[in-house]
């Protein structure tokens, strides 16, 4: 009888000294160990960032978690990993409370595009095309991958399917949504993707001259509505879309004042824009104009003008 040996996977290699161990020919490093309150605060010390009231850090570390907090650190650590001196810790956290609010106010007028480009969208497409032209290829252009679109249709669908009105199509349509219906069930990358899609002489109908510009215009709005959404950093950030149309430095581009600037362009009503939210965006960068700067936002300093309709 002939025996077989098949040697598995190579045991990982430990190099304790280096905080790691060898696996697969590549050296991984350990996973870091917890930390109580009390040792993190410790950390922040040892870095150099200043804390004057030891019992409100381990309150705010409690509250927010210590390596959430961390990613607000960046501005203030210097090239050995150090923080800048008289950085204070007050100061970072403040920065965290005017990027929460500043957050909560830009998701809300996001909001109002994302339902007013669902509406609009699909008013012009069935008007043209027929309640559900938005199944014809023929009624897209051809990168346009029918296919696709549809399997991320029927993925909502499924994931709302005890919603009422979903349930109400299911049942009694056949499962057939008009698209101002199947609209509501849109992502904002569904949107973006439905208008980018769409043949160039339709595109023109929506966004006239600018209609290839609005192609990068609504990627931002996507990219900055799922970091509001998810509770992501917008101060210090580097966006990964950038807006056309926009005579901006490269560095600029990238930064939340890109995204505004594209927010901007989309934003269906001018008297909403200049009366609700500019108002209390005004305040806020007043609240925190100690504590921010925006130089790490990219904004100009006459930004309050520039973002006017």
């Amino acid at each position: 009888m002939n025996i077989i040996i098949v040697t598995g996977l190579p045991a990982p290699l430990n190099d304790v000294s280096q905080g790691r161990h060898f696996f697969m020919g590549i050296f991984m490093k350990e996973v870091k160990q917890p930390a109580d309150y009390k040792s993190q605060i410790q950390k922040l010390r040892n870095g150099g960032c200043m804390i004057r009231d030891e019992v409100a850090c381990e309150k705010i570390l409690s509250e927010i978690g210590y390596y959430r907090l961390s990613a607000y650190f960046l501005p203030f650590k210097t090239a050995s990993g150090t923080f800048a001196n008289d950085t204070d810790f007050n100061r970072i956290y403040r920065i965290y409370e005017f990027d929460r609010k500043l957050r909560s106010l830009l998701f809300t007028q996001i909001e109002v595009v994302e339902i007013y480009l669902r509406s609009s969208f699909a008013y012009f497409h069935t008007m043209k095309y027929g309640a559900l032209g938005y199944k014809e290829p023929d009624n897209f252009n051809e990168k346009h991958n029918a296919e696709k679109f549809e399997e991320n249709l029927q993925r909502e669908i499924q994931n709302n399917a005890k919603v009422p009105f979903v349930k109400h199509h299911l049942e009694n349509y056949d499962g057939q949504f008009p698209l101002w219906v199947a609209s509501e069930l849109f992502t904002f990358g569904m949107i973006s993707y439905f208008y980018n899609d769409l043949k160039t002489a339709d595109k023109k109908i929506l966004f006239g001259q600018n209609y290839e510009n609005a192609i990068s215009w609504l990627r931002c709005c996507t990219d900055l509505r799922n970091i509001c959404a998810h509770y992501g950093r917008l101060y210090y950030r580097i966006f990964s879309a950038a807006p056309a149309g926009f005579d901006l430095p490269d560095r600029e581009k990238r930064r939340l004042w890109g995204a505004v600037l594209a927010l901007k362009a989309v934003y269906p009503s001018a008297e909403k824009w200049n009366n609700e939210f500019l108002p209390n965006v005004e305040a806020l960068f007043e609240e925190y104009k100690d504590d921010i700067n925006l130089f790490h936002i990219a904004f100009p300093e006459n930004w309050l003008c520039k973002l006017k309709k």
